[in-house]
C-alpha cells in the first residue's frame, strides 16, 4: 500500500475495502485494523511542512478538552522509550526514538481460568486484565502466564471456547480469526494440567 495522510484513508475506507492505489483488497470487512503508521515518513512530513506537528497537537489538546477528557501525555523530562514501566505508549512522544514493539498497535485480553469440577488448584491470576502488542504471539502469554503462576510451561494451556490455541499464533491473527466484530477485550482462558500426570 502507498503512504498516504491518516485521516485521507480513513475516510476512503469507510466506504471502500480495496487500496486507492492499486485496486488490492485490503480486508473483507475491516480494512481499517491494517492501516500502519509509517513513523519515519510521519518524522519527514513534521520537518517539511512548517507548524503541521504544533497545528495538530494543538487539535488534539482542543479535542480532549471539549469532551473534558484526560489526556495521558509524555512527562516532561522523562526517556520516551523508558518512561513508563508499564510500556503502554504515550500520546504524544519523540517517534524517532520509539521502542520497536512498545510503540506497536495493542489489543487488550481478559485472561480467566477455565473452570472445571476435577481442578482444585488455587492457581488464579490476580490482574486478568493484559494489554499486549498484536505481535505478540500464544507461547509468550504462556510464558507470562507461568511466571505468574509459578508453575512449568508444560501445565499452562490458552483456549478460545475450548479450543487449545497452538504457541505460534499472534494476538492480531487471534483477534482477526476468532475475535472479529466484538467489543474489548478478547476473552480467553487458561487451563493448567494436573501436575501429577
Amino acid at each position: 500500500l502507498a503512504v498516504v495522510c491518516k485521516s485521507c484513508i480513513v475516510k476512503y475506507l469507510q466506504t471502500s475495502k480495496y487500496c486507492p492505489m492499486c485496486n488490492t483488497k485490503i480486508h473483507e470487512t475491516q480494512p481499517l485494523l491494517n492501516l500502519k503508521l509509517d513513523r519515519v515518513m510521519q518524522d519527514i512530513v513534521y520537518k517539511l511542512v512548517p507548524g503541521l506537528q504544533e497545528s495538530e497537537e494543538k487539535r488534539i489538546r482542543e479535542f480532549y478538552q471539549s469532551r473534558g477528557l484526560d489526556r495521558v501525555t509524555q512527562p516532561s523530562g522523562e526517556d520516551t522509550v523508558g518512561g513508563d514501566p508499564m510500556g503502554l505508549p504515550y500520546s504524544t512522544f519523540d517517534h524517532s526514538r520509539a521502542h520497536y514493539f512498545r510503540y506497536d498497535e495493542h489489543v487488550s485480553l481478559c485472561l480467566e481460568k477455565q473452570s472445571s469440577s476435577k481442578d482444585k488448584s488455587k492457581a488464579v491470576l490476580q490482574q486478568k486484565y493484559v494489554r499486549c502488542s498484536v505481535r505478540a504471539q500464544i507461547r509468550h502469554l504462556r510464558r507470562v502466564l507461568c511466571h505468574r503462576l509459578e508453575l512449568p510451561l508444560q501445565h499452562v494451556q490458552i483456549l478460545f471456547n475450548n479450543e487449545t490455541l497452538p504457541d505460534h499464533m499472534t494476538m492480531k491473527q487471534l483477534w482477526l480469526s476468532r475475535w472479529f466484530g466484538k467489543p474489548a477485550p478478547l476473552l480467553l482462558h487458561y487451563s493448567i494440567k494436573d501436575k501429577r500426570r
